[in-house]
Parts: C-alpha cells; sequence; structure tokens
C-alpha cells in the first residue's frame, strides 16, 4: 500500500503533523510506503519559499487583515473554487500520475480541495483523507470528495455533523503528534517548579525585557525558554539569566515537556494536543490568529488550560497563580489524561486500509 501525504509549509504545524502521521502508519501498518511532500513546494519550486515567507510576514504584523480573510471564507460555501486551481490542479494530476498512490492525506486545507476536485473531474475514487490540524470546522477543510476526516475532538465531530458531514466519515482521533510525546513520563514534585515558554515555530515572544527579569527572580523557579527560528531573541537572552534556560529551535521538544510542571504558549493546534498528550497543564498566551483563538476557547472551556493577558504583569501574576497550585495542575492533567481516553482507538492505517478495500471494490 502506497500513501501519499500532501502537505504546506505555511508555519510548522501541517508539516509536524504530516510527519506524525507517517510515523503512526510505520508504527502501525509496516508494510504500508509513506511519503510526505509538500505539495506547493513541487507546483511551485521557484516561488514557494517566497510563499511561505510572505505568509510568515502577513500572520506576525498583519494578522488582523488574515483573521478577516480567514472569517470570510468560512462563509463561503465548500468546495468554492478558486481562478488559481487550474495551474494546481494541472500539477496535482502530474504528481498523481508520478506517485500512483492508493490513498492521500492532506494536512492542509489547499491540498484537500485540490484532490477533491481532481477527484470529481476525473471520476478517480483515489481515497482522499483529511487531518484537520486545528480545533476547527471551518468551510476551508470540508470538501465533497473527501473519504475521511480525522478530528482533534468529539465536539469537532458534531459540529461537522451539523454541517452535513456523515458520521461514519468523521474519525476522533486527535491531532497527530510524535511518539515520544504519548510516551511522556513525568517526574513532578520536589522543590524547584519547572516552567517552559514557548512561543511557537516563528518564536513569537514577549519583547520586553521586565517580563524576563521579573521571571528571573521567581522563587524557586527554573524557566525554559524555547525561542524557535527567532534567532534575535535566543542572541538577546541567552546567557543572560541564572534561573533562565534559552533554547533555539528544536525537534526533541518533547524532552523539554516531560521535564516541566507547567508550559506557557501560544495555542497552535500541534502544540495543543502535544500537551494534552503529555498530561502538560497549559497557560495560554492570548491568542491573535482567528483559529488559535478557537483552539483557546476549547481548551478552557474544558478546562485544559488557563488564560494569560498579554501584558507582562497580568501574565506573571497567571502564571504565578497556577506554577505554584499543585492542586490545579493535577486536575488539569487528570482531564488531560480523560480526552486522551476519549481518542478513537482503530489506527489511522486501519482506516485507510478499509477504504482502499472499498475503492478496490467499486473500482
Amino acid at each position: 500500500m502506497k500513501i501519499l501525504i500532501l502537505t504546506g509549509k505555511f508555519g510548522l504545524g501541517h508539516w509536524s503533523a504530516s510527519q506524525s502521521l507517517r510515523q503512526q502508519i510505520s508504527r502501525d501498518f509496516p508494510r504500508a510506503e509513506t511519503e510526505v511532500l509538500d505539495f506547493f513546494a513541487y507546483a511551485m519550486p521557484n516561488s514557494s519559499e517566497a510563499l511561505y515567507k510572505a505568509f510568515d510576514l502577513l500572520v506576525t504584523y498583519g494578522y488582523g487583515l488574515f483573521n478577516a480573510y480567514y472569517r470570510m471564507a468560512d462563509r463561503l460555501p465548500s468546495d468554492t473554487h478558486s481562478p488559481l486551481d487550474r495551474p494546481m490542479l494541472d500539477k496535482l494530476e502530474e504528481l498523481l500520475w508520478e506517485k500512483r498512490p492508493d490513498a492521500v492525506i492532506a494536512t492542509h486545507p489547499i491540498c484537500a480541495g485540490l484532490v477533491s476536485r481532481y477527484k470529481e473531474e476525473s471520476g478517480d475514487r483515489l481515497p482522499l483523507v483529511t487531518c484537520v490540524t486545528d480545533l476547527s470546522t471551518h468551510n476551508e477543510w470540508l470538501h465533497s470528495r473527501t473519504d475521511g476526516y480525522l478530528v482533534g475532538s468529539r465536539e469537532i465531530k458534531e459540529r461537522l455533523m451539523e454541517k452535513g458531514v456523515e458520521a461514519g466519515r468523521i474519525h476522533v482521533t486527535g491531532i497527530p503528534v510524535k511518539e515520544e510525546f504519548r510516551t511522556i513520563s513525568h517526574r513532578r514534585g520536589g522543590g524547584e517548579r519547572r516552567l517552559l515558554i514557548m512561543g511557537g515555530g516563528l518564536g513569537l515572544l514577549p519583547k520586553k525585557d521586565s517580563f524576563y527579569d521579573a521571571l528571573d527572580e521567581l522563587p524557586g523557579v527554573r524557566t525554559t525558554i524555547l525561542t524557535g527560528h527567532n534567532q534575535r531573541l535566543y542572541q538577546r537572552l541567552s546567557g543572560r539569566y541564572e534561573h533562565i534556560e534559552v533554547v533555539g529551535f528544536t525537534d526533541r521538544v518533547w524532552e523539554y515537556m516531560e521535564q516541566a510542571d507547567l508550559m506557557l504558549t501560544k495555542p497552535g493546534g500541534i502544540t495543543v494536543f502535544e500537551s494534552i498528550f503529555a498530561e502538560l497543564p497549559l497557560l495560554l498566551w492570548e491568542p491573535f490568529l482567528q483559529q488559535e483563538k478557537n483552539n483557546a476557547r476549547f481548551l478552557l472551556r474544558s478546562g485544559l488550560a488557563r488564560a494569560a493577558a498579554k501584558e507582562p504583569e497580568e501574565c506573571l501574576a497567571a502564571i504565578q497563580g497556577l506554577l505554584y497550585d499543585d492542586r490545579a495542575l493535577g486536575e488539569m492533567s487528570a482531564r488531560m489524561r480523560a480526552r486522551k481516553r476519549e481518542l478513537q482507538a482503530a489506527g489511522l492505517a486501519r482506516i485507510l486500509e478499509a477504504m482502499t478495500r472499498e475503492a478496490e471494490v467499486c473500482a
């Protein structure tokens, strides 16, 4: 069985989910041949990097415009076509002819939409699974020729059903994370408290020195800050504080989660589920991207996180209010443990295998 995972590098979440899916399939279905492919790099080899940089600038400095577009797009009907689809569809057809996959998984909504339209126009019964990488039912993810949806929670499944998606096509698996996050064993207790701070792959963290000065003075607390690709912040903070460790981009985040009592982070979909699987209590930066606002709403309503304001003083108060509260931390971890038990036991590989058999019968 040959599985092609199509994604894009708009931020790191879609790419990370794809790599985790490949790891999961290799574990559950070792005979499968699985490839992760950046479709935008394939379709636009000379301009994809510029496209990704433009996106990073947009979400960093023009997030108000991004949010307005995101809300507008959710009001458009599913399967809305764009004039840009045709050249991308031509490249997709070329790719599918080259790779000849037995099934496609899309971890980016544009990829999902293109494969669905290809199936509609060609009559191809190629199984398509869409992995929704946020706690979202945004219409950009919904397409008529999608055979299965992998979603993060039962609430998302219920909302998709309200939008007309058949219950049997929706699988509550959680957003994919690497196996290492699923096997974390916390060793909490003792005198020193451990705080982990993450700003996502772009390292979107506070700029005021007063915030880090106050962090360094918290009694009995050792803080680790992951600055991602923000080299300027890394150089500014590294080696400056006695009780703060500063780490640049790392692909071994689970090692820092395992040591932490609490994580302060933005509510990206992947990070949220890494924390849930790690049973690591969450304190959330006030989000500014719309999909992250949706993620935060889910976490706060479920009692899986608390909110931290943008202002340094209020954020520090939120850290102190939770980091020293063993009871609250324990209750939050217990709720995460309960959420993990709700996730579907059937492996993704078996879902794909069933859909592939169905496609062969119908062919």
